[in-house]
């Protein structure tokens, strides 16, 4: 039954009401003072921030890599096509593949080749986002890889074959055209093991903070074993196999009277200066960072930074083979110099009385065209 006066039930409900407020504002002055009270009594000097990771600011890296990368890496790229597709065409032009060494350049033309096609998109990957997707990350990253290491093991084949070639050149001589077969069948076992060295790395590359990178952070352990591998199959294997074999050659050239004898003992120096000049500094780097990398990593930025510098310049530097290795393994043999004057001539880019007088002191020295002479020929 409904009440007859509708404001029986109305006085109570407004008590309750007013009540209610009454607490809250009781509660929320307490909170308040209690909250005031809190902050008045800290010390910011006295909180402990052990328990917190600071962040590195790399910055100054960043700016840094902007401007060397995009630079030096463009020099690089242009001098290490220019170089190796010149000696590519000499190569085919000429139809030079005579001799071991010979198929041996070609093959590392055609590495650094692929070496220098991949820098740009490396200093892109290195100065801003990656955004070319997942499939041309580990594409790219193939290529850089399956490159670097064919060049090392191609290095380390052609000192081989000048060790044939010159301490043991009668036979070498007898079997020069088994030895033209034996290198083809040797280059395309280089490439194959170029890509097997390589496939840690092509498996666990990913876009990772957005960034191309086949490491999850700079403490990953899996960049442990990869970087140990590099160095002991792309610098220590080389170097090993290059002291060896130029070693007993430089032995063998002194015990001869031939008047290019110091020549080609001078043209060995040079190859294996080029070589140490280039590639230890950025394996020694190599070498500390992952030995830090082992240990966790460091907490200190400044030393951070530091290895950071550290990598670029020397990785920079150890790009240059690729240009130089035309100039020191090809350009500097007799035969190989003139055929490239000579395809110059052809071509129209040199007139005949330059290419007479470039190749005037070739011809009164006497020298001769013998299929030793690819590398080591003044």
């Amino acid at each position: 039954m409904i009440s007859a006066n509708p404001f029986q039930n109305l006085l109570p409900t407004l008590l309750m009401w007013l009540l209610n407020i009454k607490t809250c504002s009781a509660q929320q002055e307490n909170n308040t003072s209690t909250t005031e009270y809190y902050f008045d009594d800290i010390n910011p000097s006295s909180i402990d921030y052990t328990g917190y990771v600071e962040l590195c600011v790399k910055e100054s890296n960043y700016k840094f890599r902007l401007w060397f990368m995009n630079t030096f890496y463009s020099i690089i790229c242009i001098l290490g096509l220019v170089g190796n597709l010149l000696v590519i065409l000499t190569f085919f032009y000429f139809k030079r593949l005579k001799t071991m060494t010979d198929v041996y350049l070609l093959n590392l033309s055609f590495a650094d080749l692929l070496f220098v096609l991949s820098l740009p998109f490396w200093a892109a990957n290195s100065t801003s986002e990656w955004l070319l997707g997942l499939f041309v990350c580990k594409a790219i990253h193939t290529v850089y890889k399956v490159s670097f290491y064919s060049s090392m093991l191609l290095l380390s084949l052609i000192s081989v074959d000048r060790y044939f070639a010159i301490t043991k050149a009668v036979s070498a001589h007898r079997h020069r055209s088994q030895a033209v077969l034996l290198s083809k069948v040797t280059s395309v076992l280089v490439w194959a093991v170029a890509l097997i060295f390589s496939v840690p790395e092509i498996v666990y590359t990913s876009v990772n903070n957005k960034t191309c990178t086949p490491f999850s952070s700079s403490s990953d352990p899996l960049r442990v074993g990869i970087q140990i591998s590099q160095i002991i199959l792309g610098f220590v294997v080389p170097l090993l196999v290059m002291s060896v074999c130029y070693s007993i050659i430089i032995q063998s050239l002194c015990q001869t009277h031939s008047f290019q004898r110091n020549k080609a003992i001078k043209v060995i120096l040079a190859v294996v200066a080029v070589f140490l000049v280039f590639q230890t500094p950025y394996n020694v780097v190599l070498f500390w960072t992952t030995i830090v990398t082992a240990k966790g990593g460091t907490t200190d930025c400044q030393y951070e930074n530091s290895l950071l510098y550290a990598t670029d310049l020397t990785q920079g530097v150890a790009f240059l083979r690729c240009c130089l290795n035309p100039f020191v393994y090809a350009f500097i043999g007799v035969k190989f110099r003139h055929d490239l004057l000579k395809l110059l001539k052809d071509l129209g880019c040199m007139s005949h009385e330059r290419f007479f007088k470039y190749t005037r002191s070739r011809r009164s020295s006497g020298a001769t065209d013998t299929e030793t002479t690819t590398t080591f020929s003044p």
